[in-house]
């Protein structure tokens, strides 16, 4: 093999020992450039990550030929065509991969920060999609640093399901800020999930970190916690135990042991929260949304 050829051709399933990368990185010092825009709406999914999408197939009557042209329905889908599931630090793409049958109605984006990672994602989508013609069209994996640019690439209340899978605990007190589950970064993802609609997922095997997420999720005014019942009601509680590579991980091996802790929130409305709660929210703002300490944040 040439040293200017791929190690895996697109079509072609990709073996994952070639992909390897460390397990986590910091976030907060990662500084590799990344392209992002400046507004969400300047975001055209279609060209790169969907373009295949299911919303942009034609209709029945539509003409077969257009010269080349986008006709302005064909323009008005693409515009619409938007991720609204985000599975976050998607890994080797496990539950990437199975929500997108699961959900079919849905466009779900898979999230990672290391490069070969993500590549490998890619290639394994490309290659689904080539052994089972129309699927997997309604997902597709993203090269990104989810702590810092999120509200770039998606609109208020624009996302039905975030999650959040195995994490890095970051055990050492000094690195919880880099924990992806925080007081303030909840508060961004709550800002871009759908009210009444909106969920969000989150499972580990470590139970401090565990304890981590009950507790700062609780504590939200705009999260409410689902019931046992409801979360086993829920196919995606399922798939995030079974389908993540560090789910079966777990099972097999069971490091920190082979029990998985799991929550579920759902994003209620501005109206379902007291009064007492939501005068603590519109304390925060533009100017003590940082505070010295956090997020490399110092005060002269």
């Amino acid at each position: 093999m040439g040293t200017n050829e791929p190690i895996t051709a697109d079509g072609d399933m990709p073996k994952k020992k070639f992909y390897r990368s460390r397990a986590h990185c910091n976030p907060l010092s990662f500084n590799e450039t990344f392209n992002y825009p400046t507004r969400p709406d300047f975001m055209d999914w279609t060209e790169e990550y969907y373009p295949n999408h299911p919303s942009l197939n034609k209709k029945e009557g539509d003409s077969k030929d257009t010269g080349g042209t986008i006709s302005f329905s064909q323009l008005s889908n693409a515009m619409n065509v938007h991720p609204d599931v985000l599975d976050v630090g998607c890994g080797f793409g496990g539950l990437t991969m199975a929500l997108s049958t699961a959900l079919p109605n849905n466009t779900i984006l898979g999230l990672e920060i290391r490069a070969k990672v993500t590549e490998y994602v890619r290639l394994r989508i490309v290659a689904q999609r080539k052994e089972h013609p129309g699927q997997y069209h309604n997902c597709s994996v993203m090269r990104t640093n989810a702590m810092k640019y999120l509200p770039n690439f998606f609109s208020k209340g624009s996302l039905e399901k975030i999650f959040f899978c195995f994490p890095d605990p970051h055990f050492k007190r000094k690195n919880w800020p880099r924990r992806i589950i925080s007081e303030r970064l909840l508060s961004e993802y709550v800002y871009l999930l759908k009210p009444s609609v909106g969920r969000l997922y989150c499972i580990t095997d470590v139970k401090d970190l565990h304890d981590w997420h009950v507790d700062k999720c609780s504590m939200h005014p705009m999260l409410q916690e689902l019931s046992n019942e409801e979360m086993e009601e829920d196919p995606c509680v399922a798939l995030m135990k079974s389908e993540t590579e560090e789910g079966k991980k777990v099972i097999r091996e069971g490091k920190f042991g082979h029990v998985m802790y799991y929550k579920v929130y759902k994003r209620v409305e501005l109206s379902e929260v007291d009064s007492a709660a939501a005068s603590a929210t519109a304390k925060v703002t533009v100017e003590n949304f940082f505070q010295e300490g956090q997020f490399g944040v110092e005060v002269a």
